[in-house]
């Protein structure tokens, strides 16, 4: 039986952390108690906002890695009904305030995005904006397993990720390679494309090289 005082006193609440975590030695919710985190910029990313009014997202969506939420918010405001999940206590109770200022329903909830199966149901479309590069290439298997489970048969994921192109920001920057490798069809997924983009951060004023990669679940 586990200790109680000891439980409250681990801030990976029983998880193992990941490798970013170990990377820095603190856990995800540090990142969110002293200020903005660098990938927090005011607003929904710009290829959100593209994919939305393209109509990519069908409901229910799964934002995996929400972070403070406006990209699940973006989704919401839509009239789609949004579930965003993080490890980050702190950056779900910021997402909360705002999702009650602007008056929208979204539920956000603490939840591992290796153990996604936890959830108990499934999404017709997922989203992963920022989270995919923060896993190394031992973690990522073990991720898209878990998102497959979250993920209906023929949903689609859309995946915004650091590229390893004129950049080598993030923990795990991602080549086009080991995305497709990753997401190939013996892991239940099918690439559909990859495409050049960008994430916008609070230290590019156009925004760090990325990767758009959506795929379909098998």
């Amino acid at each position: 039986m586990s200790d109680p005082s000891r439980d409250r006193d681990d801030p990976y609440a029983g998880r193992r952390p990941t490798s970013h975590e170990r990377m820095s030695g603190q856990p995800w919710d540090a990142s969110y108690e002293d200020g903005p985190a660098p990938w927090d910029v005011d607003g929904p990313q710009p290829a959100v906002v593209r994919l939305a009014s393209r109509g990519a997202f069908t409901g229910p969506v799964l934002d995996a890695g929400c972070g403070t939420g406006e990209n699940a918010l973006h989704l919401a405001a839509q009239g789609l009904s949004v579930v965003g999940v993080d490890v980050a206590a702190t950056a779900l109770a910021i997402a909360r305030g705002k999702a009650d200022d602007r008056g929208l329903d979204v539920e956000l909830t603490v939840a591992d995005a290796l153990r996604l199966e936890r959830l108990g149901r499934t999404f017709a479309s997922v989203l992963d904006c920022g989270l995919f590069h923060t896993f190394d290439e031992q973690e990522r298997p073990e991720y898209v397993a878990s998102l497959a489970t979250a993920t209906r048969h023929g949903g689609t994921a859309y995946v915004l990720c650091l590229s390893d192109v004129g950049s080598d920001l993030g923990p795990h920057p991602v080549s086009r390679g080991a995305l497709t490798a990753t997401f190939d069809e013996s892991t239940g997924w099918a690439v559909v494309s990859v495409e050049e983009e960008r994430i916008e951060t609070r230290f590019h004023d156009h925004g760090a090289p990325a990767w758009l990669a959506t795929v379909r679940r098998r």
